[in-house]
C-alpha cells in the first residue's frame, strides 16, 4: 500500500473512486483542491492510498494557517464532510499515518478530521454540529405530505405569494442575497471569486436555483448535486424572503426539483445545536445526526473553539451588523478564507 499526493492526472482516477466508494461524500472530489488553492489561497494535501495501481483509499486535506484563528490541516476545510474514505483499512490505516505525519511536518496546531462516524475514540472531538438528510419522493404531492403541517403551511404561503424559481447559469443574484443574509447573521462572506469557481469546477453538480418576485430577487441557493444526493450548500435571502416566505419556498422548490430528476436524498447540511438554523431544519421533519469532528493536538493542549458562539466572537458579530453592507462585500473575504 502506497501513498501519494494527487496531481492534475489522477484527478479523473481519484473521482471515480469516490463516486463508487460508499464513505465518500461530495466534498472528497478532487475539485476541492483547486477551490482551496485558487481561490482562497491555501495549500492543499489531497492523499490517496493504491495498491496495484488501484485507489483504496482517499483523504483530503486542506491546511489554513491564520493569525486570528490558528494553524489547523483539516479534511476539509470550508466543508461539513471529510475525513477518510476507504474500501479496506490498510488504506484507513495508511493515509491516518500519512497525515499524521503531515501535520507534524507542517507544525500544525492540530489535525482535524469531519466524519460522519466516529473513528479515533482516543481524539478529542467536538459535539457541536448535527447534520439532516432525508429521503425525498419523485412524486412532489407525497414529498409536500411528508413535510410537518406548520412548515408545510409556510410553503403553501410562498405559493400563495406568486414566488417564481429560476435556475441562474452565472452567481450575481445569489452572490447579494446570499451576501445580505450572512451580513445580518453578522458573518464575513467569501469573495465573488470562491463562489464562482464552485460554479466553473463543479459545473452541472453545482447549481444556483433564485427565487423571485415580480422580477426582483428575494433569496437565492447554491446547491451540490452527488449520486442521488442534492445539497443545498449557501442559501439565503434578502430583507423581503421572510415577510414574503421565500426561504421557505426556496427549499420546497429545491426539493420538488430534485425529487423530480430522480434524486432520493435531501442533504440539508451541518448546524450548530441550540441554532435558528437547527430548529428551522427541524420544523421540515429532518432528524438530526451527529457529526464526529476529531482532533488529533498537536501544538496545543485544549481544541480550538472557534465558532459564532463562543462568547469572545459576541461583540465582533455586533460590529459586523452595524457595519455598511458594501464594506462588508470588502473586507469580509479577507477573513472568511480563514474561517474553514
Amino acid at each position: 500500500m502506497q501513498v501519494r499526493q494527487l496531481n492534475t492526472n489522477d484527478r479523473v482516477r481519484w473521482d471515480d473512486f469516490v463516486t463508487g466508494c460508499p464513505e465518500a461524500t461530495f466534498f472528497h472530489r478532487a475539485g476541492w483542491k483547486e477551490i482551496i488553492e485558487r481561490a482562497l489561497g491555501h495549500r492543499g494535501y489531497f492523499l490517496y492510498a493504491e495498491h496495484n495501481g488501484e485507489i483504496q483509499g482517499v483523504l483530503p486535506l486542506g491546511h489554513v494557517n491564520s493569525r486570528l484563528f490558528g494553524n489547523a490541516l483539516t479534511s476539509l476545510p470550508f466543508c461539513v464532510y471529510g475525513g477518510i474514505a476507504a474500501t479496506n483499512e490498510t488504506a484507513r490505516s495508511a493515509l491516518d499515518k500519512e497525515a499524521q505525519r503531515l501535520a507534524a511536518e507542517l507544525k500544525v496546531d492540530y489535525l482535524e478530521l469531519r466524519n460522519l462516524q466516529p473513528q479515533h475514540s482516543d481524539w478529542p472531538a467536538k459535539d457541536l454540529y448535527v447534520t439532516f438528510r432525508k429521503e425525498i419522493d419523485a412524486d412532489p404531492e407525497q414529498t409536500m405530505l411528508a413535510i410537518p403541517r406548520k412548515q408545510r403551511a409556510m410553503v403553501r404561503k410562498g405559493i400563495k405569494n406568486d414566488l417564481c424559481g429560476e435556475i441562474d447559469e452565472g452567481i450575481d443574484r445569489f452572490y447579494d442575497a446570499y451576501a445580505r443574509s450572512v451580513h445580518y447573521l453578522g458573518t464575513p462572506v467569501n469573495s465573488r471569486k470562491y463562489y464562482k469557481m464552485l460554479k466553473q469546477v463543479f459545473d452541472r453538480d453545482c447549481e444556483v436555483l433564485t427565487i423571485t418576485k415580480d422580477g426582483r430577487t428575494v433569496s437565492s441557493v447554491m446547491s451540490f448535486y452527488f449520486r442521488d444526493e442534492v445539497l443545498p450548500y449557501y442559501g439565503g435571502g434578502t430583507s423581503e424572503a421572510r415577510g414574503l416566505a421565500a426561504n421557505d419556498f426556496m427549499y420546497w422548490e429545491l426539493m420538488r426539483r430534485a425529487g423530480e430528476r430522480g434524486v432520493k436524498v435531501f442533504d440539508f447540511g451541518r448546524s450548530k445545536k441550540g441554532t435558528g438554523s437547527y430548529s428551522f431544519k427541524e420544523h421540515w421533519g429532518f432528524e438530526p445526526q451527529p457529526l464526529y469532528y476529531e482532533h488529533c493536538l498537536m501544538g496545543i493542549k485544549e481544541m480550538p473553539d472557534i465558532n459564532p458562539l463562543n462568547p469572545k466572537y459576541q461583540l465582533f458579530i455586533r460590529l459586523w451588523k452595524a457595519m455598511p453592507f458594501a464594506l462588508t462585500k470588502i473586507i469580509g473575504p479577507q477573513l472568511a478564507k480563514d474561517l474553514g
